[in-house]
């Protein structure tokens, strides 16, 4: 996973309620696709006519804002079914921080699983930085520090946010829950030595600690 230090660059407002994951990435797209074809199905449903020609009226489609790494949204944002793709699919449309007041559980998590950084601050905060934004369209930067946890805003005003410390250092540190628990590996091997020593009859017959239980 890519570590998350700090982001400078362009925020789209998109400030909807209720943006559910299947608006974020039909269920369509989940079946039979690759990854790639996954991240290029992102918000289709808002992007794209019906005839698959991008709606030029659609925020993304606009050229001061695409690509845009910050996405400002609206409450609850990736509520709906749990599917990491969401996620994925956010990523491959060049987004890596979402700024909304709040988020589905699941999708909250999922970012932090993945390097997208979500966070959470007022609905009164994010619609002035949107207004911020709309004043100067594509040369208005946002800019997020995870580090000292403050977003400065495109006139200069610091607002601070609040992250979990756990989760804070992995992003910074670059790991997910997995790469997490490979930094304790020397930890992990000496319980396993401790177990072996001190419950022989538990472990198979020459197995080796890390290979308990069954092949």
């Amino acid at each position: 996973m890519d570590k998350f230090t700090r982001l400078e660059g362009v925020a789209v407002p998109f400030l909807r309620a209720n943006v559910d994951t299947d608006m974020i990435i039909p269920m369509t797209r989940l079946v039979g696709t690759t990854r790639a074809e996954i991240e290029a199905g992102c918000f289709e449903l808002l992007r794209l006519r019906r005839d698959g020609t991008e709606d030029p009226d659609c925020v993304f489609n606009q050229p001061a804002f695409r690509g845009a790494p910050i996405l400002l949204a609206g409450d609850n944002f990736g509520c709906g079914s749990s599917r990491e793709a969401a996620v994925w699919a956010l990523a491959g449309m060049g987004v890596k921080c979402v700024i909304a007041p709040s988020f589905g559980d699941i999708f909250f998590a999922n970012c932090f699983q993945n390097g997208l950084l979500p966070v959470a601050l007022p609905m009164a905060e994010i619609e002035r930085l949107a207004e911020e934004t709309r004043a100067a369209p594509g040369n208005a930067r946002v800019t997020v520090d995870l580090e000292r946890q403050v977003l400065v805003s495109p006139r200069g005003r610091e607002i601070a946010f609040a992250i979990e410390p756990r989760r804070r250092t992995a992003m910074i540190e670059g790991l997910d829950d997995i790469g997490a628990t490979m930094t304790m590996g020397a930890d992990i091997a000496a319980w396993q030595a401790r177990q072996r020593a001190e419950r022989p009859w538990m472990l198979p017959d020459g197995a080796a600690p890390g290979q308990e239980g069954p092949s």
